[in-house]
């Protein structure tokens, strides 16, 4: 199964100094399999808030070997609807993590992330959160 790869990874993965983390390895391993999917809206994440050019421009050159999944209307129409599923049931999220749930679901991708907002809303909506897996060797 295709994994669509949120923020929280690659921020870890690219941005911080734990590059050998479980997450990290898992991104990596992840990668080799030619699994990965990104969305616009991900990446304008990731290169946000950045400081420095140099910074940015390394991380962009990471990212660019993934294009975006193309979106589509329907899309943005299940966001609103899982959005208004979950604001029903007490549990908030931004408009971008309902993007992601509905580009994963229409897609049939899983989310791997380490926000745990998606935990909250996988119990309301049909996401299925990708887990590290500890066979790594490290």
């Amino acid at each position: 199964m295709r994994v669509l790869v949120d923020t929280s990874v690659w921020s870890e993965a690219l941005r911080r100094r734990k590059v050998d983390s479980d997450v990290a390895r898992e991104l990596r391993s992840l990668i080799l399999e030619h699994r990965v999917d990104i969305i616009g809206p991900i990446r304008q994440e990731i290169l946000s808030g950045l400081r420095e050019d140099a910074q940015f421009d390394k991380l962009e050159k990471h990212i660019a070997a993934f294009p975006d999944i193309p979106l589509e209307t329907a899309d943005h129409i299940m966001a609103a609807q899982f959005f208004n599923t979950c604001r029903a049931k007490g549990v908030q999220g931004s408009n971008t993590d309902f993007l992601i749930c509905a580009v994963a679901v229409r897609r049939q991708l899983a989310i791997f992330t380490t926000d745990r907002d998606f935990r909250l809303f996988a119990k309301h909506l049909p996401i299925l959160l990708h887990e590290t897996r500890k066979s790594h060797a490290g």
